[in-house]
């Protein structure tokens, strides 16, 4: 009997759910992150857990090293190689500028202009070859890259997603002349149009690469040495996870690991629930992530930006971050006005009153300072100290000073402003997007998103919130239960009527090989494969693109037939007289693993919980306050706010006029009284 485990490293901790393969029985515990080290903090999740290695059927696990490395620069020493004429293209980019007003604003490649290199070829748009490769001068760099200390060579030329050949011809040298020298082609990476994204996107891969390598490298050591000799598997961006052994060549793929992780398993409870659209909120230490899930399945955005013009034209579950978490810390402004982040106290040195040499007032200090978090039980792995209340007060007191308030006050005002920033992105993801946010349910997770979310799905007046059984470790929670997932683009840019449906068939079969043979490697029981083929469609001379499936068959007609109907549905009109073009093949590949044990309750009889104990509470005024120990709610229990509810991976609070009932698979579902 063994257990499927899910770990997530975070940015302050570092989150472990298991599940019991057969029993379903749950464990959950968190442990400070190692941000000097990222893979001790999983091991040390592991050695807490007490978990024999033998007893584990499977290991997933979310990181943040890419992301951390993006926004840090802290990737490879990468070279690009490019088409003459088009070495600034990752600079030129698209016609945009950081701010709306004025033109300031700094702009920081991952490849900097000096390590840029042109040669001679062309292809146009069709793949046919204009100009022939200069093999000698390309021959040559490679002793140039060596004297430049070159870590990986990114190869992204003009219209090589028509046809690659001189990309390969270019990898190929270099694989002669410096066979250690990593080397990535951009089709490879991303066979599609638009020279700007696909060379930013496979910039990103080259940049993370060498990194990414390194760390799939010691942590598949650092496992054996724990004892655990299979295959680990990594949380991927769109959803999906893929092998350890897959992770250097797909490092793009896990930008937003950790936060993907969180929606995919908030996607499942708000079903298991009985919603079919959720949005999802998870607010760990350092930041507050909200996605949006419509029938089940998270949105996906095909392109992210990951700094001023450094675009990632990858699937990614469509997550929007800001920088408000736990240990955001409060300041005041030179006009007197008070902040709450994007800065973050972090796991080192913490909030004030972890004790670990924090000294700037963070959101936990002021949850801890009303009253909101119980000092004797900090949320870990239970060998954590008591907070200190004091220094909590004392530094929230010092800003106090600042804004002439008082302690109090000053706490209530942290949280006002933490709360605002939150609610103001939720409804950036629905109200904005045309949603009704009360057709929604709020899955609100993370270490600190339950302390807050009943401010936040008042504010935006979503319909009903969730918290999860285990809301503190969901995204790690989102990696035991993730599906594996691969996704397959080629631009194909021609007339239906020119299209050679043989051709398109080839591609869409050589796409779900692909998928399937990277499927199989995994070695990871799954109970079925699931391939959809789809296809970016628009007008003759239409930039915008709509993306519909495509019918088995194949024929002109059924193909002409899905996208009008969809061209129709989402403009009201159908152009008769212009033809359709076949812009992008797409192919999804997904090994559905097996799925773990709900329990559920049958019935669940309306009955009163008793609380643990009750404390003095700060709401609009200190009031005396039930407080229950999640382990003891039963399906079928309602009680009406102000009340708090503690738990080893996070405290939840039902703020005054709210109703909580949990329903029967342990979920609290909040309404509005």
């Amino acid at each position: 009997m063994g257990r499927i485990v899910g770990i997530d490293v975070g940015g302050t901790f570092t989150d472990f759910y298991s599940q019991d393969s057969e029993t379903g029985a749950r464990r959950v515990l968190k442990v400070p992150s190692t941000p000097d080290q990222p893979s001790r903090g999983l091991l040390n999740a592991l050695s807490a857990a007490e978990l024999a290695p033998e007893s584990i059927d499977a290991l997933v696990h979310g990181t943040t090293i890419a992301t951390n490395a993006v926004i840090e620069r802290k990737g490879a020493r990468c070279a690009l190689i490019t088409t003459r004429g088009f070495r600034d293209v990752l600079e030129l980019g698209r016609r945009d500028r950081p701010e709306i007003y004025g033109l300031n604003g700094v702009q920081n490649p991952l490849i900097p202009r000096d390590r840029r290199w042109e040669v001679l070829e062309r292809v146009d748009y069709r793949g046919e070859v204009l100009i022939p490769l200069d093999e000698e001068a390309v021959s040559q760099l490679v002793d140039v890259m060596r004297q430049d200390r070159i870590e990986c060579v990114v190869i992204a030329l003009l219209h090589a997603y028509a046809n690659p050949s001189h990309e390969v011809a270019i990898r190929d040298i270099f694989h002669r002349q410096a066979p250690d020298l990593p080397v990535v082609l951009a089709t490879d990476v991303l066979r599609e149009q638009y020279e700007f994204e696909r060379t930013s996107t496979a910039a990103v891969q080259g940049f993370l690469q060498p990194l990414i390598s390194g760390y799939a490298d010691k942590l598949s050591s650092a496992l054996k040495e724990y004892g655990y000799d299979q295959d680990a598997l990594v949380m991927q961006s769109n959803g999906g996870v893929i092998s350890l052994d897959q992770l250097g060549s797909r490092a793009t793929n896990i930008i937003r690991s950790g936060p993907a992780a969180g929606v995919v398993a908030a996607a499942r409870i708000a079903a298991q629930a009985g919603f079919k659209n959720a949005i999802t909120g998870d607010m760990g230490g350092t930041s507050y992530d909200v996605a949006v899930v419509i029938d089940g399945k998270p949105d996906i955005a095909e392109t992210t930006l990951l700094d001023f013009r450094v675009p990632l034209k990858v699937p990614m579950i469509d997550v929007h971050t800001i920088g408000a978490g736990g240990g955001s810390i409060a300041w005041v402004d030179r006009g007197g006005m008070l902040h709450v982040g994007p800065q973050s106290a972090g796991a080192s040195p913490g909030p004030v009153c972890y004790g670990l040499g924090g000294t700037q007032p963070t959101v936990t200090d002021a949850n801890l300072v009303l009253g909101r978090i119980n000092a004797e039980k900090p949320i870990g792995d239970g060998k954590r100290a008591a907070l200190d209340l004091d220094a909590a007060r004392a530094a929230v007191g010092e800003l106090g000073k600042a804004l002439k308030l008082g302690v109090e006050e000053t706490a209530a005002a942290i949280l006002a402003i933490v709360n605002q920033s939150m609610a103001g992105r939720t409804r950036l993801m629905s109200v904005e997007r045309g949603y009704d946010p009360r057709d929604f349910a709020l899955v609100i997770f993370g270490g600190a998103g339950p302390l807050h979310g009943a401010a936040i799905f008042a504010d935006v007046g979503i319909g009903t919130m969730i918290i999860p059984p285990y809301p503190g470790v969901l995204c790690a929670m989102g990696c035991a239960v993730a599906d594996l997932r691969y996704d397959f683009a080629r631009t194909l840019d021609r007339p239906l009527p020119a299209v050679d449906l043989e051709e398109l068939g080839q591609i869409l079969a050589e796409q779900e090989a692909e998928g399937r043979a990277r499927t199989d490697e995994n070695k990871v029981e799954l109970s079925e494969i699931e391939v959809i083929h789809l296809a970016d469609m628009s007008y003759a001379g239409q930039i915008h693109t709509i993306r519909v499936p495509l019918p088995v068959s194949l024929t002109r007609d059924e193909i002409k037939a899905v996208f009008e109907k969809a061209y129709l549905e989402h403009y009201g009109v159908k152009l008769a007289d212009v033809d359709p073009v076949i812009v992008t093949l797409r192919t999804t590949v997904t090994g559905m693993r097996r799925a773990q044990p709900v329990d559920r309750v049958a019935s669940e009889e309306a009955t009163e919980p008793t609380p643990s104990e009750r404390r003095q509470v700060y709401f609009d005024a200190w009031r005396d306050t039930p407080v229950y120990w999640r382990e003891t709610l039963k399906p079928g229990d309602v009680f009406m706010g102000p009340a708090v509810i503690e738990q080893s991976d996070t405290t939840s609070i039902i703020e005054p006029k709210m109703r909580a009932r949990v329903d029967g698979i342990g979920n609290i579902l909040v309404e509005l009284a």
